[in-house]
């Protein structure tokens, strides 16, 4: 079927909206998939459909507790974290722990069960660049003591773990910086630009820009995000790599994708910009392009179209 047949792979936070769906791909590479969740910010709806499937199971458990997993383990993916501002603002010291005390522990089972490990980084370790596009050599922006930096910190204390065992401990690790996703399944409540837009236009609302619109986002289809995913994991490449797409559009330039998407054009309200918010965000891929093969392939317009279907398909009420 694939390398990946007849491997194990575990899955913290395997129940978000960015782990679901790598779920689904590994499962249909034949991997056998436990998904470890403590469902702050996932649901089991995510994976509800999988339940029934051979070798596929879910194990309720924080994390920041200690983790243990019966049997061989080929592969921990930890992607178990509050990933929206609206989330780590509700959670900041839960959010901190699993970044840390969560990291630790991921690390720990991987070392025990001589798996390779994978870490969910993020772009926000570059806080507001002074660099665009972002590289993976750039150290960075980050306020260390502000509102966003629960999770900036996090985030870079997780890669900083994560290579203290690859480098005292051997340990095979991947580690990828992941920019802006969007899909099925993104919770319209989470606060970031792309879920926020498409609920306000599907309720035929104005859009709620932040500041004057001016600043920068660059958008990554789900599926193209997951194939770059296992790129990394399969590869040689212990990381950071930067994955997400170098078309970069200003928000307000994302406001009218959104309302073409839904077929409405209720308009844009404008709200004070948050404390921290990066002006420009834009991953410099040419990492990722040579030594992964990889690029992203879904337009905008395409990816949101399709995440529209979704939200119909499954709107609650």
């Amino acid at each position: 079927m694939s390398e990946l047949a007849d491997t194990h792979a575990v899955v913290l936070g395997g129940a978000g909206f960015l782990g679901s769906h790598l779920c689904d791909r590994l499962v249909a590479m034949g991997a056998r998939v436990t998904v470890l969740d403590n469902f702050l910010t996932g649901t089991p709806n995510n994976v509800a459909h999988l339940r029934e499937t051979p070798g596929f199971g879910v194990q309720t458990c924080d994390v920041t507790d200690f983790i243990a997993v019966e049997g061989r383990v080929d592969f921990v993916l930890h992607l178990a974290s509050p990933a929206s501002p609206a989330d780590y603002l509700r959670w900041p010291i839960q959010t901190l722990k699993v970044g840390s005390l969560g990291t630790h522990n991921a690390l720990g089972l991987a070392r025990a069960k001589e798996a390779r490990f994978l870490l969910a980084s993020t772009s926000e370790v570059y806080g507001s660049p002074t660099v665009n596009p972002q590289p993976e050599t750039y150290w960075g922006n980050v306020n260390p003591t502000g509102p966003r930096g629960v999770y900036d910190e996090a985030k870079r204390f997780a890669e900083a773990m994560t290579l203290a065992y690859h480098r005292q401990h051997d340990l095979d690790v991947r580690i990828a910086r992941i920019f802006n996703t969007y899909g099925p399944r993104l919770r319209t409540d989470d606060g970031r630009a792309v879920p926020a837009f498409l609920n306000a236009a599907l309720h035929d609302q104005p859009l709620p820009v932040h500041g004057d619109g001016s600043q920068t986002r660059s958008l990554c289809y789900v599926d193209d995000m997951v194939d770059g995913l296992l790129r990394l994991l399969r590869s040689d490449q212990p990381g950071p790599v930067n994955l997400g797409n170098p078309h970069e559009v200003t928000i307000r330039e994302l406001a009218e994708a959104v309302q073409d998407a839904v077929g409405t054009h209720p308009g844009l309200r404008y709200l004070p910009r948050p404390t921290d918010d990066p002006p420009v965000r834009c991953p410099d891929i040419t990492l990722a392009t040579t030594e992964l093969g990889w690029k992203p392939s879904t337009p905008l317009g395409e990816g949101l179209s399709r995440t529209v279907s979704w939200l119909r398909a499954n709107a609650t009420g």
